[in-house]
């Protein structure tokens, strides 16, 4: 039987029974960082793909050493709890992982030092975030937050209340999801998404100095255009109006995978359906990250979900 699992305080355990008290730093102040990985369900093989893990757990790393939380596990030891967790959860269907190192010291004051640090995750059962049909999009008023602020190449869970003012702009008055500007009024990213737009057979996408997060999906589309399709990759500043005039567009990201944009601030992009480079994009990553393409294996971490009466964690 399936059930969303935890590993909290160093045990794994029913998501249920993992709980902070309502003290604790990282929820006071949101001195934490975090990942999304995810875990791609194969009918055929029996397999959940775990995408790119150990590039998730260097990643979170970065993140920690910016913020200053110490991450005591290895890189190795956190794909190997994630491995576990995945298979005690028993699920056989796309699943959700959050990764989060966090301060977890009951203690007042906003601060980063001499607070003590902790790291959990968790899985969920997780479908679809967007409309793989394609989703129309706004360009937010809200400005994505720049480096001098908050770190936007680390994942900073306080950093988000900027991310959820755009997405809830954005559904309050129609659209699917929200493109953010920077501080001088270059696309930077969604709410959670990185943004690619075709022109001239080639892409183009904002550079890390746009204050992005440098996506580990946007660097796996940037390969596989390259090495499948010889298709190259742009990054430089994109205007908004680049946006309008764009022969396609779509965004990447853990949760939204590759989805095509068909409209921005109610302009038609190309044809308004996804364009061809964004389906076979698309078709290409899909299969990779349902081990369905070898050349891709080094990106998944196979794992068999457990059944009643047997043990066993990674294929």
């Amino acid at each position: 039987m399936s059930e969303r699992m935890a590993y909290f305080q160093g045990q794994f355990m029913p998501l249920s029974e993992a709980k902070i008290g309502i003290m604790t730093h990282a929820f006071l102040y949101g001195t934490a960082c975090f990942e999304g990985l995810r875990g791609n369900w194969n009918q055929d093989d029996g397999t959940l793909y775990l995408f790119r893990t150990k590039e998730h757990y260097q990643r979170l790393r970065r993140s920690s050493m910016i913020l200053g939380i110490k991450l005591a596990p290895s890189d190795d030891e956190l794909c190997d709890i994630t491995a576990e967790l995945v298979a005690r959860a028993g699920f056989t269907e796309d699943v959700y992982i959050r990764p989060i190192a966090y301060k977890s010291e009951e203690a007042i004051g906003p601060r980063m030092h001499d607070v003590a640090d902790d790291f959990l995750c968790f899985v969920i059962p997780f479908g679809n975030y967007l409309d793989d049909q394609g989703i129309r999009c706004m360009t937010s008023t809200w400005r994505r937050v720049d480096d001098l602020g908050i770190p936007a190449r680390a994942k900073v869970n306080g950093l988000y209340i900027n991310s959820a003012l755009a997405k809830t702009e954005a559904l309050e008055n129609g659209f699917d999801e929200a493109i953010m500007l920077d501080d001088r009024g270059h696309v930077s990213e969604g709410s959670g998404e990185n943004i690619f737009i075709v022109r001239d057979g080639k892409l183009i996408t904002p550079p890390p100095s746009d204050n992005i997060l440098e996506g580990i999906t946007r660097d796996s589309v940037i390969t596989i255009a390259h090495d499948e399709f010889g298709i190259p990759t742009v990054e430089r500043s994109i205007d908004r109006s680049e946006l309008y005039v764009a022969d396609e567009c779509f965004m990447t990201g853990t949760a939204a995978h590759l989805t095509a944009v068909i409209e921005v601030d109610r302009r038609t992009i190309g044809s308004g359906l996804p364009g061809d480079v964004t389906k076979r994009l698309h078709g290409r990553y899909y299969d990779a990250m349902h081990g369905r393409e070898e050349k891709y294996a080094k990106w998944l971490l196979p794992v068999k979900p457990q059944v009643a009466g047997r043990q066993g964690v990674k294929a």
